[in-house]
């Protein structure tokens, strides 16, 4: 191949990256909705929350808690954070320059995707920090997870703030990413791609929404219990099937 026709070939480079970049979203999208889910579990009761907790340490399998196990799986997901940030980041505006540019053509073309995507910048810039403090309180204090344990965090450590904001800003950018990956690879578009992409629009806010609300109760009834249990921060909870006497106490 000559160095013209070398230089002229189009890389793959770009798609892979695209892919790479594309799989990851969606995994930490999958998770993070997921996680909710498994956070929310004391909104049934602290020993369901509990046991969420111990399954996660592998106890349901290995016989007993392994809290590294979560360590572990911490480190897997900052990992993916950091490769999908890495790969975003060749997409965002670089300097002032390009920024003004950018504020310029939205508020001209008023495009609602448009304004999505600027959007997920500021949220994926945002979550990158926030997700990074959370994610490395788990990696060295990972055995610090339980109804009790989570909660004198989320109250008595002043996590609260940090994760009321979180909540606004992974639920945005999650909605946002996964709507936009399905636009992209026209997923779900069918015969009609104007009608079904509307509809998916409407989709995506029902599930941000869905997703704040059940955050929301889910972090008031973790700071319920951290702050009617901040005199004995420090103490962890025994469930119902381990300390029958406190059964009712717990509930």
């Amino acid at each position: 191949m000559s160095a013209v026709e070398h230089a002229v070939k189009p890389s793959r480079w770009p798609a892979y990256m695209d892919i790479v970049q594309g799989a990851t979203g969606l995994f930490l999208v999958l998770f993070m909705w997921t996680h909710m889910f498994m956070v929310s579990s004391i909104l049934i009761s602290k020993d369901a929350m509990y046991w969420v907790a111990r399954m996660f340490e592998g106890e349901p399998i290995l016989g007993k808690p392994y809290p590294a196990l979560v360590s572990g799986f911490a480190v897997f997901i900052l990992s993916l954070i950091v490769i999908h940030a890495f790969l975003a980041l060749r997409r965002f505006p670089a300097t002032a320059r390009q920024y003004n540019t950018m504020n310029k053509h939205i508020g001209n073309l008023k495009h609602s995707d448009t304004t999505l995507w600027y959007v997920q910048v500021f949220t994926g810039f945002a979550l990158f920090f926030m997700a990074s403090v959370h994610l490395y309180q788990l990696i060295f204090h990972p055995s610090n997870i339980g109804p009790y344990a989570s909660s004198d965090r989320v109250w008595s450590g002043m996590m609260w703030p940090l994760y009321l904001i979180m909540l606004f800003v992974v639920e945005l950018h999650a909605g946002i990413g996964i709507y936009r990956l399905v636009i992209k690879w026209g997923l779900f578009l069918g015969d009609n791609p104007k009608r079904n992409r509307h509809r998916l629009h409407v989709l995506k806010w029902i599930l941000t929404v869905f997703f704040l609300v059940l955050g929301l109760a889910t972090l008031g009834a973790y700071m319920k219990i951290g702050y009617e249990h901040a005199h004995q921060a420090g103490e962890r909870y025994s469930p119902s099937w381990q300390d029958p006497a406190n059964a009712a106490h717990h509930e």
